[in-house]
Order: C-alpha cells, then structure tokens, then sequence
C-alpha cells in the first residue's frame, strides 16, 4: 500500500479546504532565554479548517502539564475541531491559574477572528475553486479551537501581543504553500529549519491527502498519550509540537485508533536528550473534504488488531489500510526530522533491539542505550565502544544474559552486520572496521539479546559539545539561558 503514496509539494495547506498564517507579534520578550530569539522570526500561526473536522489528539504525559495542554484535553473530549493556534517563545507552562486564563482566552479570541474573518466570507478550498456546499458561516465553538505553545517554562504570556497576532493572522489566512510555510516558521524554538511533509493517496475511490508540520529540537523524549496519563511502558521525559491535516473522511474514534498507532512508532520512539517537556501536542484534523466513504471506529479496530497480509486480503479494510499507511509514514518522516535537527547533533542512530522477553523489555534496553550519556558521547567520536552499550543495557529494566548479548553495526536499513560483540565476547572484526561502520552520519546499532521473541526501534543522536555550550547558557545574560 506504500507504493500508492506519493509525497507532494506543500505544507499543511495542501489538503482541501485548510487555511493558514503565521505572523510576528514579539511573544518572546527580553530576558526569555534562548530559542526563537532568531529576530523578527514569525512565532504565532493558525491553523484552520474551512468545514469542522474530526480531531484526535495525544498529548504529553509530564505530570507537570502546560495550560495549553490543559485546554487541549478538555477541547478534544467533544471531538470536533475548526481552528489551532500556537505560539513560539513562550510554553505558558507553570503559570497557574493566570495561565490557564490565558489558554482559553486565546481559544475564544481565535474563535472570534476566525469567525469575523474567514467565515462571514466566501470561502475558497486549496484548489483555489469555491466550495460551494462546504462553505461555511457562523461563529465558531470555543471548544472547537485547540492552543499549543512552546518555548521558556514560567512566564507569563504577553496576551496584548498575543491578541495583536491572533487578529493579524486570522486576517492573512491563506491556502498556498507559502502559508503553509508560515506556520512552520512561526512554530520554530531551538529548531535550524522548518519540518513538514505532505503526501496524495488513493482511498475509497478517491484522491485523499495528508500534511504535517511539527516543531522540536531540544528537551526531546516524548510519550504522549490521549488522556495525558502515563502508561506503565511510557518512561519519563524543547518541546515537541506536531499538527496534520488531513481531507480524509473517517470517524472521531477511528481517528484517534489511528493517531494512536503512528505516534506509538513515531514520536514514541524518538529521543534527543531523554527530557520529556511540559508541551508535548499532537493535534490531527480531518475534515472529510476527499468525499471518500467515512472510515469506522469497528473497521480501524479490526485492522490494527489483525495482520497486514489480512488487511490487504479484506476489501473492507482497504480504506482503514491506506490511510493508517499514510499517517505512519507523515508521522515517522516528521519524527525522524525532529532528531537530525536535534540540538548539537552530529549522527542519527536506530537502535535495534531483538529478541527481548517482551516489548517492553526491548524498548527499555533500547532507551537504556539511545539515553546513555558515555554511549552517545562515543557516538559522537565515532567510538564503537561496545562496552559502555552494554553497561547500559545491564541497568536498564530488560531482563540481560552476558554470555547471549550479540552488538552489531551497519548502513541505515542494511542487512550487512559488522559485529563488535557475539555471546558476550568481543570479535575479531579489526577495530578500523567498526571504526568505519559508525564514522557516517547515520548507522543503525543491532543489539541481539536472543531471551525472546520481542523488538523495539528507538531512533537517537549523539551528545555534542555544541549541545552542552547551547543549554548551558550564561547567568549574567539573561538572554542567553535555555527554555
């Protein structure tokens, strides 16, 4: 079903009937640390469906939540959503009840611009042609409208400023890729480039497609889920932020079945530093503008549960097959994005771990590894140093036999292993060798435990100076101390 999928041009305007701006309204004022001190650098977007949309959302599991997360829980609950804002150089996270305040006044002040803006006039979809029976008027729920932010931890948002941009943005909303550019500017921290993808897909006899945009550099380890509660597998971790958009046609529990499987594979599996933030956000909005035959909560239940080969047999989960399909390539693409613009890196690694008792072994060991400070310096001087891997893997909370641990390396995605370690013993691989397998930019590490049945991907960097001079910061500068 991949082989359908075809990468696009455009940002998160490029499925029908989504709107977006981003503008600059000095959010991050003086004193507010490093990130998006990047000068006149765009820091507030909306984001807008022309027709309300389905919504499905994850959410950090910090238990030192940020008020826009806060918003965020309660606004999905009626799983229907029209509008996203979101600033940069400020998370508005530790700010209590003021803060709170601010979340939702910035929810009802963006309910009220859209509305005078967008929807009191004639609406025009991404393929520049009027809508027609799509068009919307009226005023827009409060609670139809999800608040994100990112940015220093503490500080109280300048809501004068945030009002000024609301209203500017909302009068800019636009449907080109340019705007779509915006928004990824605009939701930049400690990030060097923009992150976005949007991909064309065939579903239920028709052409669907599905665009992201996301934001994350630092203080990267997510483990997100729908309710903000922490799973028992979920271990503890600059924020990342994530919006898609989607014209597919599917049902508000199907959507959030399958956001829940491409998140689980994707930004869940993802780790720069092992610092889970106060913001992490995932928002996906479907507004069914493709025309494709809705896709059912019962039908995404009985593909994820059943085998691919089974899937591709039954042409009744075909559509749930196709879409799942494109939102885990949209969500891995982006996650990836998120790691080899991490902060300082130099090298992107997959960690691989095999044969593990359970998955939940497997991904401790693999986060054992991907978090260890000496292994990711190694890394970073391209040191296959084997030793300190499996120093880590011993105290991770995966059950390690010395004496079965096999540690191999190779090219990104290849079947040729170079191994350093076999059954707990050293190789006879020249140590020039293995040297060169972790030299390039990108390697993948394989660690066979051989107890089990079990894997996990964990996709990490390396630990740099450049990391450490970033975050560190200067106390007699303000300006210079991290979010």
């Amino acid at each position: 079903m991949k082989g359908s999928l075809q990468q696009i041009s455009g940002s998160i305007t490029a499925p029908k009937g989504f709107l977006a701006s981003g503008v600059f309204c000095d959010i991050k004022r003086l004193g507010t640390g490093k990130g998006s001190n990047k000068g006149k650098k765009r820091d507030l977007a909306l984001i807008v469906s022309e027709v309300p949309a389905t919504v499905a959302g994850l959410f950090t599991t910090n238990q030192v939540c940020a008020a826009p997360v806060k918003v965020c829980l309660e606004h999905v609950k009626q799983g229907t959503a029209q509008a996203i804002v979101v600033n940069s150089g400020n998370a508005n996270a530790c700010t209590g009840k003021q803060g709170l305040k601010d979340a939702q006044e910035m929810a009802r002040l963006t309910a009220q611009a859209v509305a005078a803006n967008v929807c009191s006039r004639s609406l025009r979809s991404s393929d520049g042609k009027r809508p027609r029976s799509h068009e919307r008027r009226g005023a827009i729920p409060v609670a139809h409208v999800f608040v994100a932010s990112t940015g220093r931890i503490g500080v109280t948002l300048p809501m004068a400023n945030v009002k000024r941009g609301i209203e500017a943005a909302a009068k800019v909303l636009g449907a080109s890729g340019e705007s779509g550019c915006h928004v990824a500017e605009a939701i930049m921290t400690s990030d060097t480039r923009p992150k976005q993808i949007a991909v064309e897909f065939p579903l239920g006899g028709h052409s669907a497609r599905i665009a992201g945009v996301c934001k994350g550099a630092g203080m990267i380890q997510p483990g997100m889920s729908a309710t903000g509660e922490r799973p028992a597998a979920v271990p503890l971790h600059a924020t990342m932020l994530c919006f898609i958009t989607t014209d597919a046609a599917i049902e508000p529990k199907a959507l959030q079945l399958a956001l829940n499987e491409a998140v689980a594979n994707s930004f869940n599996r993802i780790t720069v530093d092992g610092d889970m933030s106060t913001n992490d956000t995932v928002l996906v909005l479907a507004n069914g503008l493709a025309g494709n035959p809705r896709i059912a909560a019962a039908d995404m239940r009985r593909l994820i549960s059943e085998s691919p080969q089974s899937a591709i047999r039954s042409p009744q989960l075909r559509s749930p097959a196709c879409f799942q399909s494109a939102l885990n390539h949209v969500c891995l693409e982006l996650a990836k994005m998120i790691v080899r613009d991490g902060e300082g890196v130099s090298r992107f690694v997959t960690v691989r771990v095999n044969g593990a008792k359970s998955f939940a072994e497997a991904a401790a060991a693999a986060r054992a590894v991907a978090n260890s400070a000496l292994v990711k310096t190694s890394w970073n001087g391209g040191d296959p140093n084997w030793g300190r891997i499996i120093d880590a893997l011993g105290y991770s909370a995966a059950t390690v036999v010395e004496d079965k641990v096999d540690i191999a390396y190779s090219a990104p995605g290849s079947r040729k292993l170079i191994y350093s370690l076999e059954r707990g013993q050293p190789t006879r691989t020249p140590f020039k060798a293995l040297c060169a397998a972790v030299a390039a930019k990108e390697f993948d590490l394989h660690i066979h435990l051989n107890l089990g049945p079990s894997s996990a991907v964990i996709y990490a960097a390396d630990l740099t100076e450049a990391y450490v001079d970033f975050n560190k910061g200067d106390v007699s500068d303000p300006a210079a101390l991290g979010g």
